[in-house]
């Protein structure tokens, strides 16, 4: 036995000896790693303290072999791999965990080559290789037995590239190359719901000569992403966008954007709009349009707010604050002119004049200070409510 070996072997013995220290230490550290969906589960919670055992004795063990990799991988890591598929626990948290406890038996590799006083560094380096050797084989194995028993939960095809998607979407690092999208590009993302949706997507593809990714994901709704490498034009964006306007289908969109935080984005935005899109008359709006709605609506405090503060204390009049919103919009679409207000509600301009300065009585404030938050509460009033629930906007 060369001089290097026999100082490996000493460092394994010392390892050997707080290898129960080693177990409890990587367990709480494993137990500290965040998790974005933690998980309640007794068996799987379970299998983690049996899962970092059996990893530090197969750790220590190719740590003393002179042939790392060679022994298998143990049922027990196997096991706890599948059982994370099972229970919803996402890939990127499982291998974090697994970092955390390889840096952590790294740390004490260190610690016991420092303590030993010998000349250790040829014998730590060859440890750390081991050590590297061994993280990746695992890594690999558990990785790849994850991906298999996620791909066992999904019966055809469509399901397994919806479950990718929403994975991509939540930033989980998963192979994409089944999707067949080029992340790298431009995107612009729309969420269509109804029995003509798939037709009026392809036609919007087709007009837009771009490349589509789209998933159905369950109650009439499809999830789908324009790609162009070159990005898209706004005046063809809006003419495309007009011609497939169906009156059965319901059309949102997001905004254009660049690269996988792009496509997020866009998507994000799409959901945003479509709330908005169940509830306009035309059935197919942009988020640039209707960003402010979007995130109103999403607001239910701020919804009923608005109402309360601007369009209540309207309703006092015999016309239950009618003519009040109808002179407020007519002043607001025409950017708050009262000349031209006045034009479209064929009524004098000092009409409006004095109806503008009534409502300012009602209200105890100027409109120069709040007519943004008065022309949002009108065009949430005006809004058709939806059958649509928000958890089936969002899902």
């Amino acid at each position: 036995m060369t001089q290097t070996e026999e100082i490996r072997s000493e460092l394994c013995l010392r390892l050997r000896a707080r290898r129960t220290e080693i177990e409890q230490e990587i367990l709480a550290r494993v137990n500290a790693v965040p998790d974005p969906s933690p998980i309640s589960d007794p068996e799987y919670r379970e299998g983690v303290r049996a899962t970092v055992s059996a990893a530090v004795d197969y750790g220590l063990a190719e740590l003393e072999s002179k042939e790392p990799g060679s022994a298998p991988i143990p049922d027990t890591l196997i096991a706890q791999a599948r059982l994370a598929a099972r229970s919803g626990v996402r890939l990127d948290s499982v291998v974090r965990r697994y970092l955390a406890g390889h840096t952590l038996l790294g740390n004490f590799v260190i610690e016991e080559s420092g303590k030993a006083r010998l000349d250790a560094g040829p014998a730590l380096a060859r440890l750390l290789q081991n050590q590297a050797m061994t993280f990746d084989a695992v890594v690999a194995a558990v990785s790849e037995e994850y991906r298999r028993e996620r791909e066992k939960q999904f019966r055809t095809r469509d399901e397994r590239l919806a479950d990718q998607v929403k994975r991509v979407l939540a930033g989980e690092p998963i192979e994409t190359a089944e999707l067949a999208h080029d992340f790298d590009g431009w995107h612009l993302a729309a969420i269509a719901t109804g029995p003509e949706a798939p037709d009026a997507l392809r036609e919007l593809s087709l007009a837009l000569d771009s490349r589509m990714l789209v998933i159905d994901v369950g109650d009439g709704r499809r999830w789908a992403w324009l790609g162009s490498p070159k990005g898209f034009e706004t005046d063809r964006l809006r003419e495309a966008i007009t011609r497939v306007a169906q009156p059965d289908v319901c059309f949102a969109f997001g905004e254009p954007a660049s690269g996988i935080s792009g496509w997020r984005l866009s998507h994000r935005q799409a959901k945003a709009a479509l709330l908005v899109a169940h509830r306009s008359p035309s059935r197919h709006v942009c988020y640039s349009d209707v960003a402010l709605l979007a995130s109103s609506l999403q607001d239910d405090l701020l919804v009923t707010s608005l109402r309360q503060m601007y369009l209540q204390p309207l309703e006092g009049d015999r016309y239950d604050g009618a003519v009040a919103r109808q002179t407020l919009q007519a002043y607001f679409d025409s950017d708050r002119n009262v000349s031209s207000a006045a034009a479209v509600l064929q009524v004098s301009r000092r009409t409006v004049a004095s109806r503008l300065r009534t409502i300012e009585d009602r209200l105890g404030l100027p409109l120069s200070r709040v007519w943004a938050d008065i022309e949002v509460a009108l065009y949430l009033a005006n809004l058709k409510p939806t059958g649509t629930t928000s958890s089936e906007q969002w899902d």
